[in-house]
């Protein structure tokens, strides 16, 4: 298995990571938050418009993982003010546990050091305790825990965790 990651720059590698997205989140969220909230999330955070405006509106990257010319993971982050946001990290169920979340978050970590950022930090779901091992054994803390409104009546209750660069 022969990984490439690249930068998301195109129309055809949003629609890509959207296709991607929806797969993921139907999968791996439904048992966890329900159908109902996951296409609310989808449509408003993962849907090729919303991947499109992160990118050309809001000052995201997203760093693609293929093999061969299959998608198999994503990653998006955003420069905040202080550090980076990593909004997004997601893997094909298949491509799980073979480093290659690992080698998104090493690009993150190149971003972050180009443009000064001391830290990244991202939000998961309390619940969601496969990624919250895999983050704390890639360098993360659990930093405090929020409870975010995200519309719809639906809330995001997360932890917040950060790993520190320098």
């Amino acid at each position: 298995m022969s990984i490439q990651i690249k930068i998301c720059s195109t129309q055809e590698d949003v629609k890509l990571i959207a296709a991607l997205a929806d797969k993921i989140w139907h999968e791996h969220f439904t048992p966890l938050i329900g159908k109902e909230q996951v296409e609310y999330m989808v449509e408003k955070f993962q849907s090729e418009q919303a991947i499109g405006d992160a990118v050309n509106h809001q000052n995201y990257r997203y760093f693609m993982a293929f093999d061969g010319d299959r998608l198999v993971g994503y990653c998006g982050v955003q420069p905040q003010e202080k550090e980076l946001f990593l909004s997004k990290l997601y893997m094909d169920q298949a491509y799980r546990k073979r480093g290659i979340a690992k080698s998104l978050l090493e690009q993150a970590k190149i971003y972050a050091k180009e443009l000064g950022k001391p830290s990244i930090y991202l939000t998961v779901n309390k619940g969601n305790n496969g990624p919250i091992a895999a983050y704390l054994k890639m360098g993360f803390t659990n930093d405090e825990s929020i409870v975010t409104d995200i519309g719809n009546g639906f809330v995001m209750d997360d932890y917040i965790m950060r790993l520190r660069l320098q």
